[in-house]
Parts: structure tokens; sequence; C-alpha cells
């Protein structure tokens, strides 16, 4: 069977290493290169087959239909340009071409909610990681006009330590986080709340969002808490995602709170809420859960691919 031939750029981080083993995988794709400029003629052991990483620079754009670029915030559009002007389509996941971080004319790739611009497109942004598990969580209940006009929305979420990137840091060390769990980013000028923001206010909502991160000791995986206030109570708590995500093959409503053990090396994002007892005003508890890793960026990338290649969405997507 003929494949499509597709590359990495910054295969070497653990976005790209992802994305390595997910298209060794899918049964209409191959990987034609894979880049990494700080390990350049290193190998990565990607299912049965030893991949050499080249250069960004060595790396054959226009032989690819389609670039994902894993690049570092900041280096990758440059790299983008030069893949779309090799004629290739491109994926990225850095936070260069994202709604809320000056731009707004690319289709911003949170399927699930933008599917019909995704489809065909010639250049997707790909969303970051929390907001993956918090829009998607939010998403029902700000379109349908269901929270309280101009209240808070309060999201509490904790990543595994991939999240944090490929780059060797003191901080991050085994010793430093083991045993140990801490917010970061506090004061709610993390680089993710603009990307949520702008989507909050496409959605219609008028809302603040004040979020706080935390590190937790694992690997992979992101578990969000959000609170929000409602305008009137819910018969059912879980109705709007029910109606919203009724035919999504990534997405689970689960009256059960979601753990990270439900969602790790899969492409889905569970759900749960439940009704806040003990408040006065209308409150739901919405938890959300994803892997960083594949939902939250390379599994997601690659459903985007997909659809821009005119494939099955599913198709080499661990569900």
């Amino acid at each position: 069977m003929h494949k499509l031939p597709v590359g990495v750029l910054g295969a070497s981080g653990y976005a790209g290493r992802e994305l390595c083993a997910l298209i060794e995988g899918h049964p209409s794709l191959e990987l034609a290169f894979a880049s990494a400029h700080g390990q350049r003629g290193q190998t990565l052991r990607v299912g049965k087959r030893e991949v050499t990483f080249t250069g960004a620079d060595e790396a054959p754009l226009g032989d690819a239909a389609l670039v994902f670029s894993a690049l570092p915030h900041g280096a990758s559009l440059e790299w983008v340009e030069k893949a779309r002007a090799a004629g290739a389509k491109a994926v990225d996941l850095s936070s260069d071409l994202r709604i809320g971080n000056g731009r707004s004319d690319v289709p911003y790739g949170l399927t699930e909610l933008r599917r019909n611009q995704v489809v065909g497109a010639d250049l997707v942004a790909n969303p970051g990681c929390y907001p993956t598990a918090i829009l998607l969580a939010l998403a029902p209940l700000v379109s349908s006009g269901l929270l309280e006009e101009q209240s808070t929305i309060s999201v509490s979420a904790a990543s595994g330590v991939t999240g944090a990137g490929f780059t060797p840091r003191p901080d991050l060390l085994f010793a430093e986080i083991s045993e140990d769990f801490r917010a970061y980013g506090v004061g709610n000028a993390h680089r993710h709340g603009a990307e949520m923001r702008a989507m909050l206010g496409e959605l219609g909502g008028d809302n603040d969002l004040i979020f706080t991160p935390h590190l937790l000791p694992v690997a992979r995986g992101i578990l969000a808490t959000i609170v929000v206030r409602l305008k009137a109570e819910l018969k059912s708590p879980l109705a709007p995602w029910l109606e919203l995500f009724s035919n999504e093959p990534f997405i689970e409503i689960s009256a059960t709170t979601p753990s990270l053990r439900d969602v790790v090396r899969r492409n889905t994002v569970k759900i749960s809420a439940v009704k806040a007892e003990n408040a006065r005003q209308p409150t739901l508890i919405i938890t959300s859960a994803i892997d960083n890793l594949t939902k939250g960026a390379a599994g997601q990338a690659l459903q985007n691919a997909n659809l821009m290649l005119g494939l099955d969405e599913t198709a080499g997507l661990p569900a």
C-alpha cells in the first residue's frame, strides 16, 4: 500500500519522539525524515526500526506531503514557512501560530471544535496541552451560554514532567520532583492563558479565567479541576457534554472522576462534572484528564494531519 511521506522537525523532544512512534504505526503514513539539530547523526529507536536524526537544514522538506514542527516556541515559525514554501502542508506544535499569540489567520486545531477549519487545510496551529484539556471541558458550557455572565472560571491543573520539555533543568531532576508537588507560574500569567482566553472569547464567553498550573512527579498526563458558576442549576450535570460530544471518538464523558491512568498513552480526553454542594450560587466542578504527549500534543497533531490529508481522522491513533 502506498504511504504518504511526512517529516518531523524537532524529533528529539518528547512530542517529536511521540510523533515518530505514532507515524511508524500509521497505516497510511511513513516517516520521510526526523530532524534534531543538536543530535544530528544520532539514532532513535522507533518500533522495529532505527531513525537517524538529520539537521533541519538537511531535511528534504519538499519530499514530504506534510511536515510536523515540534521545534521550540519562537523557532518553529521560520521552519513552518520553509516547509510551506517547499510545497508541504504543516502542523505547528509550538505557540507561534496559535490564537491569542498575535495570529488569527491560521486554523486552530482543537479538532473537536474546529474540525471544519482543519479539513483540507494547508497549515494548522496545534493547541497547547493545558488548553486542550481545559477548553474541551469548558466548551459546552460557554458555547451554550450556561455560565453566569462575567463570573470567574477557576482552573487548577497538574501536568507530568514531560510537559516542561526535553531541555535539561536542575529543578526537574528526579531528586527535585520526586515525593513533591508544587504550583508554578502562579499569578495567572502562564503563556497558555492568552490562548485559552482567546478561544473562550470566540466561543462567546465573557468570563475571567484564573489558571494555576502544578507539576506532578510523574512522566506524563494532565488532570485539570475547573470550578464554574452557572446561571441556573442543571438537571443533569453531564448533559451539555453528552449533547455536544456524543459522536466524538476521542472524548469520553463519565460520571466517574477521571484519573491519569484512564488516559495515559491514549488520544482521549475524559471529562466528568458534578454539582458543588454547599454553594450559594449554582456551581459545577469539572474534571478533565488527558495525556499531555498524545491528545495534548503529538496525537492531536496527527488527528489534525489525518483531516488535512483526507484520511480517516482516527487512523493510527490509540483511542
